[in-house]
């Protein structure tokens, strides 16, 4: 299942969380659904919880303005969406273009997705040393499209969630 979006008692997005972790926040009752799945619903000994699509946090959450979003293993693998950068199958690691042991920086720009085999024959290389070619390019994703992709959502599937997404995002 995928992730469920969080709002700051502001109704601004703030993150994702797993479905696991929203329930307990509701059930905690510091979140509130805002939006759930149709037909789908949380069973338990003495309570049903429908599954949250939307919460929206009880207290307000202070949090400090991001211009760039944070660069983290996963949102790399998530923004090429788990396809290799060299041949096109499925990543499960993230390469640097420019090796670490040469000085190489954990950038969005500097990593792509990649499988196992084609990390192994780069090696410590920049792909033209080891004579491999990008299928595309790096690029840094705005923190509104690192939301996005964190949410798992197809551009056909936004408009379930475009009451409580930045315009930027679904644009």
């Amino acid at each position: 299942m995928r992730n469920t979006l969080v709002l700051n008692a502001s109704y601004e997005p703030l993150t994702t969380v797993s479905l696991k972790r929203a329930v307990v926040l509701v059930l905690q009752d510091k979140a509130v659904v805002e939006q759930a799945h149709p037909l789908g619903v949380v069973r338990a000994t003495g309570i049903s919880v429908p599954v949250p699509r939307v919460i929206r946090l009880q207290r307000y959450v202070r949090v400090p303005f991001r211009q760039r979003a944070p660069w983290s293993r996963r949102g790399v693998l998530v923004r090429d969406q788990h396809l290799c950068a060299y041949c096109g199958r499925r990543a499960t690691t993230v390469d640097h273009l420019h090796p670490k042991s040469r000085g190489g920086a954990d950038s969005w720009l500097n990593t792509v997705a990649a499988c196992a085999e084609d990390n192994q024959r780069k090696a410590d290389r920049t792909p033209e040393q080891a004579g491999m070619r990008l299928l595309r390019k790096p690029f840094e994703p705005t923190p509104e499209a690192t939301l996005m992709l964190a949410l798992g959502l197809h551009r056909s599937e936004m408009h379930e969630l475009a009451a409580w997404l930045p315009a930027a995002a679904v644009a």
